[in-house]
């Protein structure tokens, strides 16, 4: 039931996406500020009793409905209920527009499109950006997107079911929301929100990798993974990027973000200039790269219906008398 719950889902997505606005994330993204508001006075401590709390009052009533529906064998209503989770959870096409756009701007020539889309999307300057600039941030951000948005959620709806896929994706939330804003950064209310969803995150993100590498260039990606994924000040950013650029053969992230996470670990003093561009693997990002994002994130998504598909049979086989 698991792979078909996933597969209607995405049917479902692909046919009426759910907005990214919607009523059901505006009541979580209010729920974590109130969180905020309520527990906030300084100390991780209270970062950790807010975490709890708020994965209680999302996470038990889906447990229980949940619950229910299998204690009394409700098959149908089960499917359903699945297939509702994953698709709120699921994000492969909230932000596809803004990626199809940049695109579709870029090929006609029209970079200034292009830029107010990209700073719409990733909500950063993108004044002064080349088309290879821009076409390496939009790749950057859809790789990381994908990840969050839809490898996760798939990994613990596997593990844990609806209840999985909310922790997942609340738990993605929160970390953001108290850590990356302005005036919530250096707080140490955000600091357990950060690590919870650091270790709730560790196996899908080399899962994610695996799946990059497993469909794109394997031993580049591999070896990109190795030698460079450390260069990021995120552990989970810089195996994505390194495992997905290898992967297309193209070079991710800026020598600035490489030389901020090299002098954080040599405790050496590096100079940007250090950095040649050929001691990262791969091509400068180009209009075409996006092209080959779109193709990656296609193959892996496939990569995983087909374990899915496998795995679900194999359940089945078992189960069988």
């Amino acid at each position: 039931m698991t792979f078909l719950s996933i597969l209607c889902a995405l049917l479902i997505e692909q046919m009426k996406p759910l907005r990214a606005d919607n009523f059901i994330y505006a009541e979580i993204k209010a729920l974590a500020l109130r969180m905020e508001t309520w527990f906030n006075a300084g100390q991780a401590t209270h970062g950790r009793i807010g975490w709890f709390l708020m994965m209680a009052i999302l996470l038990v009533p889906v447990a229980t409905i949940s619950w229910v529906l299998h204690y009394y064998d409700w098959f149908l209503a089960s499917f359903a209920w699945n297939v509702l989770i994953v698709y709120l959870t699921l994000g492969f096409r909230h932000y596809s527009h803004y990626f199809t756009s940049i695109q579709l701007a870029l090929n006609a020539g029209d970079e200034t499109a292009a830029r107010a889309l990209l700073a719409d999307w990733t909500r950063q300057d993108t004044i002064g950006m080349d088309a290879n600039e821009i076409s390496r941030v939009a790749v950057e951000k859809a790789l990381i997107t994908t990840h969050r948005n839809v490898f996760g959620v798939f990994f613990w709806f596997l593990i844990l079911g609806p209840v999985g896929a909310i922790l997942y994706r609340v738990s993605e939330y929160v970390a953001r929301a108290w850590n990356e804003p302005e005036h919530m950064r250096n707080e140490a209310f955000g600091l357990f929100a950060g690590r919870a969803y650091y270790w709730i995150d560790w196996l899908p993100v080399r899962l994610t990798a695996v799946a990059f590498a497993v469909v794109g260039n394997f031993e580049d990606a591999i070896y990109a993974w190795r030698n460079f994924s450390r260069r990021w000040a995120d552990e989970a950013i810089g195996i994505i990027l390194s495992a997905g650029g290898g992967a297309m053969g193209v070079r991710l992230g800026s020598p600035a973000e490489h030389a901020v996470r090299v002098t954080l670990i040599d405790s050496a003093t590096v100079d940007i200039s250090d950095i040649e561009a050929d001691t990262l693997p791969g091509e400068e990002p180009s209009v075409r790269s996006l092209q080959s994002t779109v193709g990656l994130v296609w193959r892996a998504l496939l990569l995983w219906m087909m374990l899915l598909l496998l795995l679900s049979g194999a359940v089945w086989l078992g189960a069988t008398p």
